[in-house]
Formats: C-alpha cells, structure tokens, sequence
C-alpha cells in the first residue's frame, strides 16, 4: 500500500506497450535545422510537401544559431562589392534581419560578408518553419534506420518524451555528420590520418571600442606570443558586431571526434581554450579588453567529420578551375579554407571573377534512391569541402535537396528531371 494522500489534481500513469512508439507520417523528412536543412525543410513545405524537421538539440537553428557562428559566409563573390550568389531564404534572412538591426552586411577582407544576431536568426527559423506548414520534432537522435533495399522508409527517433517512428517518401540527411545516411547502412566516408578542426565561439561583452587594436595586429601577436597563454591556435579574429557591444571571438581549433565520450571531453576542452583566449587579449591589449567578460560561449563548431560517398566527388582541382557543372545547383566563391593544422588555417582567396559551382550528385547518396544529403556532408574531397560548406551555398544546396525529392516523389533522385530541378533553381545557378 502507498502511504500517500489523495491528491484531485493528479493522476498516476505507467508507460504501456501500446504507448512505446509514436507514429507520424509525413512527404519529407528532413534531419538537421542547420542553414541547409531550415532551407530544406521550408522549401519543401512552401512546394506543397508535408514536413517534418528533425533535429537532435530542443531547438531549432543547428550550428548557424547554437554554434554562434555570427556570419553568414559564401553567399557573395570575391573582392569588393561582392555580388550575392544564393536566393531563396537567404534574400528572406538578409531582408527580414536588417530590417529589424539584427544584420549587417560588411566587407570582411577579400569577402563579403553579412554579421547577424543569432538569436533573431533562431527566432527566424522557428517562425518561418512553422508558418510554411513545417512540423518540428526538437531534442531528437536517430535510434535506428529502416530500409526497404535502395529506399529509407522510416526512422526510429529518441526523446525524452518517447520514441517516435517518423514514415516518409523522401529523406534529408542535413545531419553534418552523415548520421543519417551511416545508420541506414550506406557507405561513408572519414579522413584515415589526422582531422579538420573545429572551432570554440566565443561572445565577449564589456570591452572598449575605441581602444580596439586592428586585426593584423592580434593576428602577429597570436602567432607571436599565443604559446604564452597555452593556445593551440596561434590565428584567428574578435570581430566586434556594430551597435551591440558585443564581439565575437573565433582563436580556438577543437578536435571534433566521433566517439560520444571523447566528442563529450573536446567541448569542455573548447570552453577552456575560449578562456584562455579571453585571457589572452585581456592581458595584451588591456586597454581594449581589460575589462571584458564572458556572454556566451557557442556550442562546438564542427566543420567535418563524416561525410557521404555520393555519385560524384567534388575535388579541389574542379573548385580551383570554376567548374560549371551541367547538373549544379548552387554556386559559390569562398576560399579554400583549410583547418586541418592546430596552430592555424590555410587561406587560398580566388580571383574576383571566379564562381564554382556544386553539382547535384554530390548531395545523391550512391545506393540510396530517396536521400539527399546537403550542407558538410555532401561527397568532397577536403579541400574542396572547405569552400562549399559555409552557409550560402548550403543554403542552396537545401533548396535543391527539397525540390529534387518533390520532383522525384515515390521514384529515384537519380532519374528526376533535371531540366525541371535547373528551372526552379535557377536563381541560385544563374545571374
């Protein structure tokens, strides 16, 4: 017997058997509301298409908003003036978030390119999902994969609220980590020596604009003197957001492991390296940021760690020679931009008339006829990775994974009508 009271307001429940799985069906499900994934997600849903958008955190954004990442990269060609490149949400983003002062365009060097404020970006996202129609399901991983032969049929998802079965006709793997595409089965790949790093945001507030020292200056002195404070990266820039006081810091490489333990370890060891950065610019330049302090520390930023096997492996030789792909649909002129040493990145700026493009098969999973995979896990070679996983032309890359499954329906992505794919893309791979 329980010695408890009789309380009206409550009733006692226990799960049962019937209740162990919650079954929702949907046209297209797509994984991961990272930049590719929210274009995905909401382009699919604005074609008509029933949607539900999975993601592992409780909210939506991926990286873009969690991860801190402040700028909005590849969505403009080289040189001064850079001409925009992607359309679709991103002309939505760039209008709607500098409408409201939470967007600000800027010629970042050689780049241009668009500081935003994560959090209006956040609250973009998770209102123009759901006003398109768009279902979410937050704080979900991927429990197991069911597979009819080339086809995913349904995935087994885990919450903290319950299982979920989640049955569509298409499947987008926006994941970044391929974890989709790897627990169906298909073939994947991951780098046999060494690793591409990552990277600890960091939101400072507190410090003084007027005394702030120029870029190159922190650059010199990082690789001068950053051993001092115990950094691994001896690179890296504290770009302050205009009229906010707040500045975000990027001096860290984290490893980005895909054991769970490890993956657990290397985002505490991240924050320390954000503090010892903090440390750093407080002790050197104390006029500037004597007084600074922590905001926020951004969730790890993974750049790559497993990526697809797709039908075409898009190399450095094809970024660095503009390839003009027949099947493209997106387009891009951010550098090289390598992260595969501690101590620093590799930079190759192209020339202000280069544009490269990004063809359909690297998003088409090989062997798998109704899953396309978009944004950092699409079939690369490092390198050439490097330039066409920064936000705009993953931004298309989502908006070509969405219509290339409504185009395809019950049938193969690898036999859609790509004259039909081209035209309701065409404002992201042609002037």
């Amino acid at each position: 017997m329980l010695d408890r009271p009789f309380d009206p307001d409550t009733r006692i429940v226990a799960k049962t058997a019937a209740e162990a799985i919650i079954e929702r069906e949907c046209d297209i499900c797509v994984v991961g509301s990272g930049a590719s994934g929210a274009s995905a997600a909401i382009e699919a849903a604005r074609a008509g298409r029933s949607v539900i958008l999975v993601d592992g955190l409780p909210t939506l954004g991926g990286q873009a908003v969690n991860s801190i990442i402040g700028m909005f990269c590849g969505l403009y060609t080289s040189g001064q003036g850079g001409r925009q490149l992607t359309h679709g949400i991103a002309d939505e983003i760039l209008h709607d978030l500098g409408a409201s002062g939470d967007l600000h365009v800027t010629q970042g060097g050689v780049m241009k390119v668009a500081m935003y404020n994560e959090v209006a970006l956040g609250r973009w996202v998770e209102r123009t999902a759901v006003g398109a129609g768009v279902v979410p399901l937050t704080g979900a991983i991927i429990r197991h994969v069911h597979r009819d032969g080339r086809r995913v049929i349904a995935l087994d998802i885990a919450t903290r609220f319950g299982d979920v079965r989640i049955k569509a006709t298409g499947f987008v793997d926006a994941t970044g980590d391929a974890a989709l595409t790897w627990d169906a089965g298909f073939d994947c790949q991951v780098h046999k020596n060494g690793q591409i790093y990552g990277s600890q945001m960091l939101i400072i507030e507190g410090f003084d604009e007027a005394n702030l020292p120029a870029r190159e200056d922190v650059s010199q002195r990082l690789w001068d003197k950053g051993g001092d404070y115990g950094l691994m990266r001896r690179d890296g820039f504290s770009a302050r957001y205009p009229g906010r006081n707040v500045a975000m810091v990027n001096m860290t490489h984290i490893e980005t492991p895909l054991d769970p333990f490890d993956a657990a370890e290397k985002q505490i060891d991240g924050k320390e390296q954000a503090d010892r950065t903090l440390a750093f610019l407080r002790a050197e330049y104390p006029d500037a940021y004597g007084k600074a302090s922590v905001r926020a520390y951004g969730l790890p930023g993974v750049r790559q760690t497993r990526w697809i096997v797709g039908t075409h492996h898009l190399t450095t030789d094809e970024v660095r020679e503009a390839t003009r792909f027949d099947d493209a649909i997106a387009r891009c002129a951010w550098p090289l931009e390598q992260h595969h040493n501690r101590e620093g990145y590799v930079w190759e700026v192209f020339p202000d008339d280069h544009i490269h493009t990004v063809p359909l098969r690297s998003l088409l999973v090989a062997g798998a006829d109704n899953v396309v995979a978009v944004g950092r896990c699409i079939d690369a070679d490092s390198a050439a990775l490097s330039s066409v996983r920064v936000m705009g032309p993953c931004i298309a890359m989502g908006a070509a994974a969405a219509h290339a499954l409504d185009l395809a329906g019950s049938g193969s992505v690898h036999q859609l009508d790509l004259a039909s794919l081209k035209q309701r893309v065409r404002h992201n791979i042609e002037d």
